[in-house]
């Protein structure tokens, strides 16, 4: 070994410290696929957790119970996404018909302009209803596996909930039990480590929440202005929709976008479509460099990356929780660096 040059060393040194923690980390990915049930609670519970924290804390501040504030959290938390969901359930159930109508008028202009690919296009907006049909009698051909999935959601929902209340009541406690479960030269660091990973996943819920609560209200009253049914409705889904990066905005703006073309026409589609660009723009231009740049410390390529790795792992689930992971990850990073960090060189006279 010591035939090698120092940098060839080096680099074989690092590549065994990369491989190490990648097939480490491929070892946790497996484990928590294997025991799914348990640590998907767990980590939603954390991120509820996240999120929740500061209005915990402000009834506590104000002398509630910890117990009593816990619950109401957890109660308000419920109201309000149940309500949210319920909304967006409803408008998109009330205007289900007038998108299917407009996208098969759609297909029927597109067909005399383009002939034979436009008249297939005609046909799958005609047969679209055919089309759900199928897919429901094959879905309803598993009815054990398809209430064995409702089951599992459900008890995910009240098991991350009762994890939730408990996260807030306890979470007092967490520093000194994780100090106990810690070896004692390491537990200041590893305290550290925790706080800080603990509040980038804060900063990144609290930075999602207020963006996501702008771009919905700033769509949800171009919705009003234009006229299209169900804005309050649409302005719900793009609220919720923004917990999920990029891809979320997609999704709730093209929903808005058809619900115009049924409703009001292909103007006023268009000019939602503008509404919908403009928010994107002020998100990302204003909005996300302004908010997420005080909260978390991440380059955009890396938010992609981390998206892209989340959905090939866990799909939709994975999308949700890989950049709040990934903001964690990097709390603890940037923890160690400051702790072990090579100090600067002093300035030369």
């Amino acid at each position: 070994m010591h035939l090698l040059p120092v940098p060839v060393r080096r680099f074989a040194a690092w590549c065994a410290v990369v491989l190490l923690a990648a097939g480490v980390g491929w070892v946790g990915i497996l484990l928590c696929g294997a025991l799914r049930t348990a640590v998907v609670p767990v980590l939603l519970a954390l991120l509820g957790t996240a999120l929740l924290g500061p209005l915990y804390r402000r009834l506590v501040g104000v002398g509630v119970n910890r117990s009593v504030a816990a619950a109401l959290t957890c109660v308000a938390v419920v109201a309000v996404v149940g309500g949210a969901v319920y909304i967006v359930v409803a408008a998109l159930i009330d205007s289900g018909d007038q998108i299917i109508a407009s996208l098969r008028r759609a297909a029927q202009d597109i067909a005399q302009y383009f002939g034979a690919a436009g008249t297939s296009l005609d046909d799958v907006a005609a047969n679209f209803r055919q089309l759900l049909g199928k897919f429901g009698g094959t879905a309803a051909s598993g009815v054990i596996s398809g209430i064995s999935v409702v089951g599992e959601t459900i008890a995910l929902a009240v098991l991350s909930l009762l994890l939730v209340f408990f996260f807030l009541r306890d979470s007092h406690r967490a520093a000194g039990g994780l100090r106990a479960l810690t070896p004692r030269g390491a537990a200041d660091t590893v305290e550290a480590m925790a706080r800080r990973a603990f509040r980038a996943v804060e900063g990144f819920m609290r930075g999602t929440t207020f963006i996501a609560f702008i771009d919905s209200v700033c769509i949800t009253v171009g919705l009003l202005i234009l006229g299209v049914p169900g804005a309050v409705g649409l302005g719900a889904l793009v609220f919720v929709a923004a917990y999920i990066p990029y891809l979320g905005a997609f999704l709730s703006g093209a929903v808005a976008v058809l619900v115009a073309l049924a409703d009001r026409g292909f103007v006023i589609a268009l000019w939602v479509l503008g509404v919908v660009l403009a928010v994107q723009v002020l998100e990302g231009h204003v909005l996300q460099p302004l908010v997420q740049s005080r909260t978390v410390h991440m380059h955009p390529a890396v938010v992609m990356l981390a998206i892209t790795a989340g959905a090939s792992v866990a799909g939709i689930l994975g999308i949700l929780l890989s950049v709040p992971l990934t903001a964690a990850v990097f709390g603890v990073v940037h923890e160690l660096r400051d702790r072990h960090g090579t100090p600067p060189e002093p300035a030369g006279p």
